[in-house]
């Protein structure tokens, strides 16, 4: 089974590399976006890096077209997400083209209140993780609260 971890750089990918053990055996590869010292973390890791979107509705559409290519190369089975918004063509992508199952995590930042990837990325998920039980009730019923990943 093939499976994409997309995430932006940063604390998304910390988070994300936090989950190894739920990926390493799989066939896996990387979506983000270049930011200094990103290249270190995955220098064993198989990985695309795209446009980051900034919240640029151009850009977005750039970074849409990115991931649709790899996508169409790769065919994941899977997606596990941390966030933020350059996760979003490949969840989107990934569910209605490929049927890909959908696993995403919100933020540990996110404490009272969903970040707008998260509020997109739950009407993809197959399954959706909060890290905190106060955002549960700010979240549909198919949010699960199983802890932090840190």
């Amino acid at each position: 089974m093939k499976v994409c971890i997309s995430c932006s750089a940063g604390g998304h990918l910390i988070e994300a590399l936090q989950l190894k053990e739920a990926y390493r055996d799989y066939d896996h590869f990387f979506i983000t976006f270049r930011q200094e010292g990103v290249t270190d973390e995955l220098k064993d890791e198989r990985v695309y890096f795209l446009t980051d979107a900034k919240r640029n509705p151009f850009l977005f559409l750039r970074c849409f077209l990115e991931t649709f290519l790899v996508m169409l190369k790769e065919r994941p089975k899977a997606i596990i997400s941390t966030g933020a918004g350059i996760a979003i063509p490949s969840i989107i992508i990934g569910k209605i083209l490929f049927r890909s199952k959908v696993i995403f995590i919100e933020s540990f930042t996110r404490i009272h209140e969903p970040s707008l990837s998260g509020r997109i990325a739950y009407h993809f998920s197959d399954l959706f993780f909060v890290q905190w039980k106060q955002l549960l009730k700010k979240y549909g019923k198919r949010a699960v609260y199983k802890g932090g990943v840190v």
